[in-house]
């Protein structure tokens, strides 16, 4: 699933405000030894922090439904993990960095929710809307300063990425048949009756499966028993 959220952030930043740019967007780790390799403008979105939203998990299983609205499967519910990631820019002028992050800013403010019909392959296939902030409240354990630090860099401007994305809990577990009969329950009187000697039946079917059986027996009246549509 990362992997297909850094393919939706990619088509983020490249889009927007810096659509046209040919602004590059990587996903390393902006050390002293990436920052001397690099060689044109660069928005740069490192993930540096992956951890469960707890408040999200849910208990319990969820039906898996064919065509027919027919439950054919039962799996858990997603577990839900927040992605943070260290967005900068890099150029020759930290004029130039500000006005990259202020392009990721208008780009990234308008979109707090990421619909299923945006996300890509089993992130999709989910379902699920995924929320996105960004420049928000430093709620992580380590600050940003610690970062920068142990990547051996120099503290610059940035903004904190986070978004909150669902995880298949595996595995999936066959579900039953459906009902299509109800439960019949004979009852044998005890007391020596002699005119009790055949058990009386009682049945319970399902609503559908008792209209379609009436049905069927209404159109067999119609039509008579012996084919004469002449009812007995």
């Amino acid at each position: 699933m990362i992997h297909e959220v850094d393919e939706v952030l990619k088509s983020l930043l490249e889009g927007g405000a810096l659509a046209g740019s040919g602004i590059d967007v990587a996903f390393d780790a902006p050390t002293r030894d990436w920052a001397a390799r690099r060689n044109a403008p660069t928005i740069n979105a490192y993930l540096y922090d992956i951890r469960e939203d707890v408040a999200r998990r849910q208990r319990g299983q969820l039906p898996v439904m064919d065509e027919r609205d027919v439950v054919v499967k039962r799996r858990r519910p997603p577990r839900w993990f927040r992605l943070s990631y260290l967005v900068t820019a890099w150029t020759r002028q930290p004029q130039d960095e500000h006005r990259l992050l202020s392009a990721v800013l208008a780009t990234l403010l308008p979109r707090e929710l990421l619909a299923p019909s945006e996300l890509p392959g089993a992130l999709g296939a989910l379902g699920m809307a995924v929320p996105l902030s960004v420049a928000g409240s430093q709620t992580e354990s380590r600050s940003l300063a610690e970062i920068w630090s142990a990547l051996g860099g120099e503290l610059k401007p940035s903004l904190d990425l986070v978004t909150t994305v669902p995880f298949p809990a595996y595995p999936d577990y066959d579900a039953g048949p459906p009902v299509t009969e109800g439960a019949v329950v004979r009852v044998r009187r005890l007391d020596g009756d002699a005119d009790a000697a055949e058990p009386e039946e009682r049945a319970h079917r399902p609503p559908q499966v008792a209209a379609v059986r009436e049905a069927r027996s209404a159109a067999r009246r119609s039509r008579g028993a012996d084919g004469t549509g002449i009812a007995p």
